[in-house]
């Protein structure tokens, strides 16, 4: 199957290749259900395995066509386009190669989590939506102060000597009522924050990895909870490799005869993971167990890109720490360490 945005094109195959069937239904659920009782009517009660490509509303596929009794897979789209690349490219010729795919059993299926774990990605990931929102709000005044030459003489201009300081300052319009609506939008913003901030520490006091991730340097609880909430079951990573490959910060690898060269990183994965671990990763290089390694790694690089290149060394440094620790379910203990001995 292949999604759009107003259909959802389709090939059946049979067991040998031949193609039964071809064409297009509506993606929403009434049309999803008719597409299934279409199928049954035309082909009697047989077990259907569905492969669809991952892209927005292709969970809400998956789970619909499930409850309906078929076999469905959500495919990589980019390991998709390895196993069949195509001269031409069409909807319907999407369909057959997934459906080909699905009949030879090589589909690349990305794994999908639970309803409950969904929730704890959204929620983690509707708070970060709403910091880049207050963030991007915080800039544009900085930005009007700037524009109309006003200086800050304070160290935080949305604390209370901050807001004093914008409420007499003199702006002509409409830059002076944008900036008020910023500041209100910010306090409105701050609200909602403060909120999530209660549920997700509330509902994080019995998550069992929280309190394990919060021992590793650089992660406070917020930061706990998105990397919990974005591994889901460390079980399903077989080795801290599989894990580091996951996040999406390791590079690209051209190796061919003699030639072997490192190109600039994946991204594959979750982004919030990637992120979260490179806040991490910020503070991390300032704990005793990474200062060194993160300084050689910067003096060796260079001013240029030192910094951010070694700081992405640590965030995969404290990904493989963090499967160690999930893995055995204890806390953080850098190599070498030893536990304190007790009379």
């Amino acid at each position: 199957m292949d999604l759009s945005r107003k259909r959802l094109d389709y090939c059946l195959l049979a067991p040998d290749g031949e193609q039964i069937e071809a064409g297009a239904t509506p993606p929403d659920a009434d049309g999803l259900r008719g597409f299934a009782r279409g199928v049954e009517t035309r082909h009697g009660p047989v077990l259907v395995r569905a492969a669809i490509e991952s892209m927005n509303g292709a969970r809400f596929v998956h789970d619909e066509l499930e409850r309906l009794g078929w076999e469905v897979e959500v495919a990589d789209a980019q390991k998709v386009k390895g196993l069949g690349p195509l001269a031409c490219k069409t909807d319907r010729i999407d369909a057959w190669v997934l459906a080909e795919l699905s009949r030879r059993d090589l589909v690349p299926a990305v794994w999908l989590p639970g309803f409950e774990q969904r929730q704890e990605r959204e929620r983690a990931r509707w708070r970060l939506f709403l910091v880049r929102k207050r963030s991007s709000l915080k800039h544009r005044i900085h930005a009007q102060l700037l524009a109309f030459g006003h200086t800050c003489p304070v160290s935080d201009l949305f604390g209370a000597r901050g807001r004093k300081l914008l409420a007499r300052l003199e702006f002509p319009e409409p830059w002076h009522s944008g900036v008020l609506a910023a500041v209100q939008m910010i306090d409105e913003l701050d609200a909602e924050i403060a909120a999530i901030d209660k549920e997700l520490k509330a509902l994080g006091a019995d998550h069992r990895y929280i309190p394990l991730l919060m021992s590793a340097p650089g992660i406070a609880w917020i930061l706990g909870y998105t990397i919990a909430a974005e591994i889901g079951d460390i079980t399903r990573f077989s080795s801290p490799k599989k894990l580091v490959g996951y996040t999406g910060l390791c590079p690209r690898v051209y190796q061919s005869g003699n030639t072997d060269r490192r190109g600039p990183l994946t991204h594959a994965g979750p982004k919030y993971l990637r992120w979260a671990l490179m806040e991490a990763a910020v503070h991390a290089c300032r704990h005793q167990v990474y200062a060194a390694r993160y300084q050689a790694n910067k003096k060796r690089l260079g001013k240029q890109r030192g910094a951010k290149v070694a700081q992405v060394d640590i965030a995969r440094r404290l990904a493989e720490a963090i499967w160690h620790m999930l893995t055995r379910n204890t806390t953080f203990a850098p190599a070498g360490a030893t536990r304190a001995l007790a009379a």
